[in-house]
This record gives C-alpha cells, structure tokens and sequence, in this order.
C-alpha cells in the first residue's frame, strides 16, 4: 500500500524544557497527517460531523520514541494504511528527519457515531476513498 505524507517544522511551543519536542506533541502531529490523509481523500471531517453525525476516534496508540526532534527541525509525518475493517481502520504512522526516524507507532481508529458514541460502519463512499488514497 502507498504512503501518505507531509512537512512539519518544529516551533518553540513544540518544544519541552529540555530543548527538544515534547513527547505528546508527536500525537499532535500524527493528528494532523491523519486529517490531511483524509482530506486529500476528500474526506472532509468538519463535514462528517454535521452531516453524519459521524467521525474517527483513536481508539488506541502504540508509539516508539526512537530519537529526538529540535526546534526548527523540518519534520515529514508519514501515515500509510495497514488495515481497513467494517468500522476500523489501521495504520503505522512514522515522523521522520531526513532519512532519521524519530518515532513510528501504530493507531488504531474507529468510526463512530457522535450522540451514541458507539462504533458504525463505514460508508461505501468514505471507504472507497480511503482505499484510492492508499
């Protein structure tokens, strides 16, 4: 399966007392990479949640911190697709400097319904989309 990717630059609020990133802030831009996936997709999920009353959750994150990011440090974020199930998707995310991993994680995302904050299927349409992006 393919890759999605994009750029980060580490800024200063990234960063902890130490002078390097903050370990929560890899989630933060896991986060981002994800919604741009899904956005390059056509996957809008500001959309989702007012006309759907669905959206994607993280149900669960396995993340290795293998080496630090500075400030002023260009990031890549990576996401690539490993599963897609009925109500599920997952994927391994990596946050890269050059050819320096950094981090690499696996997260596990459920499809739900807003109000009853219980797992849904997938729609065909989303899914299909999901599947031409990867």
């Amino acid at each position: 399966m393919s890759q999605f990717s994009i750029p980060i630059r580490v800024y200063i609020e990234d960063t902890d007392a130490g002078g390097i990133v903050f370990y929560a802030n890899y989630l933060r831009f896991m986060e981002r990479a994800r919604t741009e996936w899904l956005r390059a997709g056509g996957i809008e999920l500001d959309q989702l949640q007012a006309e759907q009353r669905r959206v994607f959750v993280v149900r669960s994150v396995n993340i290795d911190y293998l080496s630090p990011a500075r400030f002023n440090d260009q990031l890549t974020v990576t996401s690539k697709l490993l599963t897609l199930k009925s109500a599920s998707a997952i994927l391994e995310q990596s946050v890269l400097r050059g050819d320096t991993l950094l981090t690499k994680s696996t997260v596990v995302l459920v499809y739900v319904d807003i109000d009853e904050m219980t797992p849904c299927a997938i729609p065909t349409e989303i899914r299909e989309a999901i599947n031409r992006e990867f």
